[in-house]
């Protein structure tokens, strides 16, 4: 592992690249789905 100081400049949105970026939308519609999926089931009864 390396440490880095706080001198050092990191930018981690530029980093990413499209498919990591896609990747992290995908799984994150992904959980808002199933919990409104959830959340309906357990409001109305379904």
């Amino acid at each position: 592992m390396r440490w880095r100081s706080m001198t050092e400049t990191t930018n981690t949105v530029l980093d990413t690249t499209p498919e990591n970026t896609f990747y992290a939308v995908g799984w994150t519609v992904s959980g808002v789905a199933m919990l409104a999926t959830v959340v309906a089931v357990w409001m109305f009864g379904i």
